[in-house]
């Protein structure tokens, strides 16, 4: 399933990271903690976090992520979208909570 499939099904905003709308995706990843993520998340997960600095996208490059989803309607900073943008490296959002948005995108992924 690419990102761009995962956008219409759950109702996401694109804040950022065009260029990798076509990410196929592997699976999820839920976690606030960086090093959790770099030590646990796969390639091609997609990560749902409430963090918005920029350094989820440097983890998120650096574990070849499909994308981000940032949860409750949360704003990246300024800093995240120009990273995001130059990695390819989708930032999404919604207004959902993370049990909520996980939930619903276990179930998308897992109707195959």
């Amino acid at each position: 399933m690419k990102i761009s499939e995962i956008i219409s099904a759950l109702n996401l905003k694109v804040i950022s990271g065009d260029k990798g709308l076509k990410n196929e995706v592997t699976g999820g990843y839920v976690s606030d903690l960086l090093s959790d993520v770099m030590g646990n998340a796969r390639e091609g997960n997609v990560w749902v976090t409430l963090q918005t600095h920029q350094n989820v996208v440097a983890v998120s490059a650096l574990k070849d992520l499909a994308a981000i989803i940032i949860v409750k309607g949360l704003a990246p900073d300024n800093d995240t979208i120009e990273k995001s943008n130059i990695e390819n490296i989708p930032v999404l959002s919604t207004e959902l909570d993370t049990f909520n948005i996980t939930g619903r995108l276990f179930e998308l992924l897992n109707k195959k």
